[in-house]
């Protein structure tokens, strides 16, 4: 071998150690998706066991984000029924607490999603006692005659500062993280007749003047909060509501994101499906695309 093959070969050696080097260095990019059951995926197949209570999909949103984005790890602490506090400290689920979701994030955690909040304004049991009331005045609006406005307000009030503590903290923990909250989908239609409503009654049994007072003094300020809290702390705010509107729970069962009370896809009622979770996920994509959060 001659000295000019020589010394070429010594120099591809020599920047292969290097860039070999630097890559060994470069530290890791972890993806954390903190949230509820809306970023769970409670019964969307397959669900996974750590623990088995949380009802976590490995398709939902944050599964389907993952291996888009230029990260080398994705951590899922979500939880179904998960509030703001138990982002902070263990949640009771079965066979063992989830431990604070909170703790998955550090500093290597350079992304993270936040689906959080509803669970704090009692979301899910205002739904139930929707459902419950309905069955006395189908044409009337009980549900909103019993919990009032007023206590809606209230409950909203009280839930803003803590999903603001939520970002706050993971800004705290993970200072170079680029933060995502992510909004509540469509789960009501924007506006429907008679005929319409009634057609929808059966899966999802809501008053008739219940719907658009759920939709718009319940729903629609929920993800209001919620996106005033992640602009006032900085941080960007995933809109999955608009993208969801002709998904929600009283379209067929081929078309809707949200499932109502009777699923006709598997998934928890009032829940999003699996193709609820793609749109959501490609919502967030979006969102970070153009924040430019480097793409795989």
């Amino acid at each position: 071998m001659n000295r000019t093959i020589r010394t070429r070969l010594a120099t591809v050696v020599v920047a292969v150690a290097i860039t070999a080097g630097l890559a060994a260095c470069d530290p890791p990019a972890h993806y954390v998706s903190i949230g509820d059951s809306f970023t769970a995926g409670p019964l969307i197949l397959d669900q996974r066991n750590d623990p088995v209570g949380c009802l976590r999909s490995t398709r939902n949103y944050p599964s389907l984000v993952a291996p888009r984005v230029a990260i080398t790890k994705h951590l899922d602490p979500s939880c179904s029924g998960a509030n703001t506090g138990d982002v902070f400290e263990p949640q009771g689920v079965t066979p063992g607490p989830n431990a604070p979701q909170i703790d998955r994030v550090d500093k290597w955690t350079t992304l993270v999603t936040i689906g959080i909040g509803g669970n704090d304004i009692g979301f899910s049991s205002i739904a139930t006692t929707c459902g419950t009331e309905s069955i006395t005045d189908p044409l009337g609006s009980p549900c909103r005659d019993e919990i009032t406005d007023a206590v809606i307000a209230q409950r909203l009030a009280d839930a803003a500062p803590r999903v603001r503590a939520v970002i706050e903290a993971v800004k705290e923990r993970a200072p170079k993280a680029r933060i995502f909250v992510v909004g509540y989908p469509a789960i009501l239609p924007e506006s429907q007749s008679y005929l319409q409503w009634a057609a929808c009654y059966p899966t999802l049994p809501i008053a008739k003047g219940d719907v658009a007072w759920l939709r718009d003094n319940v729903h629609k300020p929920l993800n209001a909060m919620i996106r005033t809290q992640a602009l006032a702390a900085g941080v960007e705010y995933v809109d999955t509501y608009g993208p969801g509107i002709g998904h929600d729970a009283c379209t067929g069962s081929g078309t809707r994101w949200v499932e109502p009370v009777i699923p006709g896809n598997l998934a928890a009622p009032i829940h999003p499906n699996a193709r609820g979770m793609e749109g959501m996920a490609d919502a967030v994509t979006a969102a970070m695309t153009a924040a430019g959060v480097p793409m795989r």
